[in-house]
Formats: structure tokens, C-alpha cells, sequence
């Protein structure tokens, strides 16, 4: 297959989305299992203040899951771009975005869950 010249393939492109895939992953597992443990909190709430804490769990729930599921998709994309030069800064840009998707929905979250 003839070289082309034009757009040269990156020798190292699998380094960052490897790089990100590693970092992404785990941390949103970690969201997903300390998410899924926080209704936990509010066990021993009951009458209008367990009501607040259910109803902004279920609005928080859904942004954090929304948003693994937002990383996951920058994260495939990142690794689906071809590897070719004029990609390279297309796909540092994902391979940064993805795990920093993480971050933000963990933060939404917890801004979002009214905690007793």
C-alpha cells in the first residue's frame, strides 16, 4: 500500500485514547458504584425530607448516567478517528474530553442530590 504523503499516519496515535480508556473507565466505574451507594445517605430520612432527596436523586441519577454514557461515546470516537496526521489534535481533544465528561457529571450530580 503506497505511502500517502499528503496526510502522513501518526506512529504513536493508539497512545492517547489507550491513555484516556484507562483513566475513563475506572473513574467512571467508581462514579457509577458511589452513585449507586448514595440513596444509602437518606435511609434513616423519612416523610418531606426523604420526598426532596428521592425526587433529586432520580434528576441527579439520570444526569450521571447521561453523562458515563456521553463519556463513553467521546471515548469510542477518540479511538475511531483515523490516525492519521491532520487528526491528531481532533483526537487529543476527545481523549482529554473524556475523562473530564466524567468529572463534570460527578460534580453535577452531587451539586444536583439535595443531601440531608
Amino acid at each position: 500500500m503506497p505511502e500517502d504523503l499528503q496526510n502522513p499516519r501518526t506512529p504513536h496515535a493508539w497512545a492517547g485514547p489507550l491513555i484516556s480508556t484507562l483513566v475513563t473507565l475506572p473513574a467512571a466505574a467508581l462514579a457509577l458504584f458511589f452513585g449507586g451507594l448514595s440513596p444509602m445517605v437518606c435511609d434513616s430520612c423519612n416523610g418531606a425530607r426523604a420526598d426532596r432527596f428521592t425526587d433529586s436523586f432520580n434528576v441527579a441519577w439520570a444526569v450521571l448516567c447521561t453523562g458515563l454514557v456521553l463519556s463513553l461515546v467521546v471515548l469510542v470516537a477518540g479511538w475511531a478517528l483515523p490516525w492519521r496526521r491532520r487528526h491528531a489534535a481532533a483526537r487529543v481533544l476527545l481523549c482529554v474530553a473524556a475523562p473530564t465528561v466524567v468529572c463534570v457529571a460527578v460534580v453535577a450530580f452531587t451539586a444536583l442530590v439535595d443531601w440531608p
